[in-house]
Order: structure tokens, then C-alpha cells, then sequence
């Protein structure tokens, strides 16, 4: 029986969320500029994103670029911005193919023009897909969100929209990026780091964490079916005994 024939297909998570790290380790491994680390870490986004359609997961949300990632040297920024846009151009084909619908998550407004542009043309184009939602998150930072939903809220609360005692989890979910995605059933994150690194802080609440060794642009199908049998040989109790739950 192969790996992926191991998976129980009753039992998948509905969301998946994942830290693509190690591009730049990968590059310096193979003595190559980080450039080309981000470039061959594509490879690993389409397989992941393929093996994810192939199985029936709803939800896949990548870290793709995070709001700290703009300290970065103004050189690697310029090339993660292109190859964005490159990949946005390359893969509609394969989002239309697997009826795959692009989200997008962030202060996206700080984007390239270019590339802001060519982000809402794709999700445009895929709107009306229904096999899953790939959402990027791209200039995310999950305590900029958490504050925006602060100020957002104290708004209408203040114009009398809502009162200060309706305000709940349900409330609070309207109000961020994800509105429109459940919650993270299995983060994973790869290269060894063991960290959330400002990643959809509410939303893993419950989340199953995945921590791999291997590098991001060394990721493959086979390795996502790994994390998902990982996940699906846990208990997940959600605050209950394991005799609540039989």
C-alpha cells in the first residue's frame, strides 16, 4: 500500500495551513544565491497545492510572505515580488484545471503595484472555483490583523452598530482576513523551526502542529501525505477526555 493510499480520505482536515521555511538554507546548502532557493521553493507550492486537490482538502493557506519580510535585503524583496508574479501567470492554468480558487490574505495594499495587480486578476479569474480555497497570505502579520479587528470593532461600537456585550468569537471571526475559512485543523511548518513566527495566531487555536526537518523546495507530495497520517493518528480532544470522545 503506498502512502497516499494510507490516508483516510473520511478524515482529512478541512483547512491546512503552512510555514514554507528554509528557501535561503536550501540555496547556501547547494552553494547557490537565495534567489534560487525562493525560485525551486515554487516547485514544492505546486506539488503541495496538486497532492491537496488530489486528496479533497478544502482549505490550503501558505505563509507566503510575511509583514517582518520586508526588512529583508531590498534585492531578495524585488525578486519575491517577480517570482510572484511570474507564479500568479504560470499557475492559473493548473487553479483552473483543479477548480482551485485563489484568496488572498494580508495588507495586500502594500504590494507591488504589478503584483497587486496580477494577484486580483487570478482571484478574479478563479472566483467560481469550488474543489478548494488556496488562500496566500501575503504581507500578513497575525497580530496586525488581530489589531485592525480591535479598531475595526471599537468603530461600530462606538456608531452604536454593535454593543460592547454582543461581542464574542463569532464576532471577532467576521472581522478578520479569514472570515470566509474555517479554522486551522494542521499547521505544518518545515525546516527544522519549531516556532508560529506571527502565523494566523487565532485561527490555530486547535490546530494540529507539524514540524519537519526537511526544507521547503525539498517538500514533496509524498511529504504532505506524511503530515496528514501524522495528523490523522492523533486524538483531538479539544478540551475534552479521551472517554468524552468514545
Amino acid at each position: 500500500m503506498s502512502i497516499k493510499e494510507q490516508i483516510n480520505k473520511e478524515k482529512l482536515p478541512h483547512h491546512i495551513a503552512i510555514i514554507m521555511d528554509g528557501n535561503g538554507r536550501w540555496a547556501k546548502q547547494q552553494g547557490l544565491i537565495r534567489a534560487i532557493g525562493h525560485e525551486n521553493g515554487t516547485k514544492s507550492v505546486r506539488q503541495t497545492v496538486e497532492a491537496s486537490a488530489e486528496l479533497g482538502v478544502k482549505n490550503l493557506t501558505l505563509y507566503a510572505f510575511s509583514t517582518e519580510n520586508w526588512n529583508r535585503p531590498k534585492l531578495e524583496v524585488q525578486t519575491l515580488m517577480k517570482l510572484l508574479v511570474k507564479s500568479l501567470k504560470k499557475e492559473i492554468k493548473t487553479l483552473q484545471d483543479n477548480s482551485i480558487k485563489l484568496n488572498a490574505i494580508g495588507c495586500l495594499k502594500d504590494l507591488p503595484t504589478k503584483a497587486h495587480k496580477e494577484l486580483l486578476e487570478v482571484i478574479e479569474k478563479t472566483k467560481n472555483n469550488t474543489n478548494m480555497t488556496l488562500t496566500l497570505a501575503l504581507s500578513y502579520g497575525s497580530r496586525e490583523e488581530i489589531v485592525n479587528v480591535v479598531k475595526e470593532i471599537s468603530v461600530k461600537v462606538k456608531n452604536n452598530i454593535i454593543s460592547s456585550e454582543s461581542i464574542d468569537e463569532s464576532i471577532i471571526n467576521k472581522h478578520l482576513y479569514t472570515q470566509n475559512l474555517p479554522d486551522v485543523d494542521l499547521l505544518i511548518r518545515t525546516s527544522g523551526e519549531q516556532r508560529i513566527s506571527n502565523f494566523l495566531l487565532w485561527q490555530i487555536a486547535y490546530a494540529e502542529l507539524y514540524f519537519t526537518d526537511i526544507l521547503w523546495p525539498d517538500f514533496k507530495k509524498e511529504n504532505l501525505y506524511e503530515a496528514i497520517i501524522n495528523y490523522q493518528n492523533r486524538e483531538r480532544r479539544f478540551g475534552k477526555t479521551s472517554e468524552q470522545l468514545t
